[in-house]
C-alpha cells in the first residue's frame, strides 16, 4: 500500500491518509472544504464546498496517478439534503461525461460548519 498527500492537502482531523494506493485502485478518504492550513473554505455555501472538496480529490486522484475519468464511486454526505441541488450543479461539472456510481446520504459531519464531505474509488491511469 503507498500512502497518497497531493501537495495541498489540508492537515488530517484524525488518523488517516488523504488517499491510499494500491493495485492499480485509489482510495480517497472522506474530504472536506479545508485549505492547507486546514482553515473551512465556502462557510455557509453548499456549492462552494463542494467544489473545494472535488477540487481536493481530484489532486489527490491525480497525484496517485488517475484522472476524474477513472472515478468509480463517489461516497457523498450533505449535512442537509437542502444542499442537493446546489452539490450535484457543481458536481455536474467535475464529471461531465463519465458519471461514476455514487450515493448520498445526509448525516452530522465532523464540525458544523462543514456542508459537504466526499470519499471515492478510482484507479490509475492505464
Amino acid at each position: 500500500m503507498e500512502i497518497i498527500t497531493p501537495p495541498q492537502a489540508p492537515p488530517p482531523l484524525a488518523p488517516y491518509s488523504s488517499a491510499t494506493k494500491a493495485n492499480g485502485m485509489i482510495f480517497v478518504s472522506g474530504t472536506l472544504a479545508m485549505d492547507a492550513e486546514g482553515k473551512t473554505m465556502g462557510l455557509g455555501d453548499a456549492a462552494e464546498q463542494t467544489r473545494v472538496v472535488l477540487e481536493l480529490v481530484k489532486s489527490a486522484i491525480e497525484t496517485a496517478g488517475g484522472s476524474m475519468e477513472t472515478v468509480l464511486f463517489n461516497h457523498i454526505f450533505l449535512k442537509d439534503l437542502a444542499d442537493y441541488p446546489a452539490m450535484n450543479a457543481v458536481y455536474r461539472t467535475f464529471f461531465p461525461n463519465h458519471l461514476p456510481a455514487r450515493y448520498t446520504i445526509q448525516t452530522p459531519l465532523v464540525r458544523p460548519e462543514f456542508l459537504v464531505e466526499i470519499a471515492s474509488v478510482a484507479v490509475e491511469k492505464k
